[in-house]
Parts: C-alpha cells; structure tokens; sequence
C-alpha cells in the first residue's frame, strides 16, 4: 500500500486537522478489518495520497492513542448505543473511537468541535443517517466527561 493510493475525501477547504482525523478514521477502520499492528497501518496511511496536507501530529496522537485506549473508550460510549459495540458498523465504530478520544484526552478542543467534526466525518464516509447515531453518543459522552463544559455551554 505504498503506492499512494489510499486518499481521504476529496472535498476541498479542510483544515490540516481535519484531514488528519480522516486519515485517522481509515487508519482505525483499517486496524478493525484486519486487525493489523497500528505501526502498520501508520506506514500505510503515511503514505497515502495527501497525507502531506494533514496535520502528520495529531494524526499520530489520534490512531495510537485510540487503538492503545480502545477497551477504555469503548467501555465508555458502550452503555449510550442502543446496539452491541460489535454491531456498530466500523466507520461508526471508528468515529466513535476518535471522538471518544478527542472529548477524553484533547481538552484544548471545545466538546462541540470534537462532535462536529465527528459528525463531519460519519457524513463523509457513513451511512446515510450514521452522522445523527454518533451525533446522540458522543453528545450524551460529552456531557459524562465534561460535564463542567457542558453545563456552561447551556447556560448561554
């Protein structure tokens, strides 16, 4: 897979670190098909097409903080869908996982960003009504691990 050939939507105007969370979603839907060591699917997903204009750190810090905390953030939006976490299809299960990711361990980023660029990322490469799925999780995740944030954003 070195040839460049993988590539993230090819919609323009995207921030490097959205482009970095798409490649991240592949690399995490990659890591849930074929249950390959993220080390690979790092040097798979580096070399993609693209890749130059995503921000290569968050991209980083996203795919192995994710698969490293995989079993903990699942535990986490386990309890808030209405489905095994097995059922979930993997670009749900995979937007699930960044989110997750995000809202627990990126704290510089307002809890509103993290779902709306999940959103962004279901709508991109989901079903058709996967982006309201992990709209509801990550909402209801939100207001459990950040609740302080949560509360002050009603209030306005």
């Amino acid at each position: 897979m070195t040839d460049k050939i993988l590539h993230a939507n090819p919609s323009k105007n995207r921030t490097p670190r959205h482009r970095a969370r798409e490649f991240a979603l592949q690399g995490l839907y990659q890591w849930l098909l074929n249950n390959e060591d993220a080390a690979t699917v790092v040097n798979n997903i580096r070399a993609a097409h693209g890749f130059d204009k995503a921000d290569g750190d968050h991209f980083t810090v996203l795919l192995y903080g994710a698969i490293k905390d995989s079993v903990a953030l699942r535990e986490s939006f386990a309890p808030l869908v209405d489905r095994g976490v097995a059922e979930l299809s993997p670009i749900e299960h995979a937007v699930l996982l960044i989110g997750a990711f995000e809202l627990k361990n990126n704290l510089e980023i307002p809890y509103r960003v993290v779902i709306n660029e999940a959103v962004e990322l279901t709508k991109s490469f989901g079903g058709i009504d996967g982006h309201k799925y992990v709209n509801g999780v990550l909402d209801k995740l939100a207001a459990r691990v950040r609740p302080d944030e949560v509360a002050a954003d009603k209030k306005r």
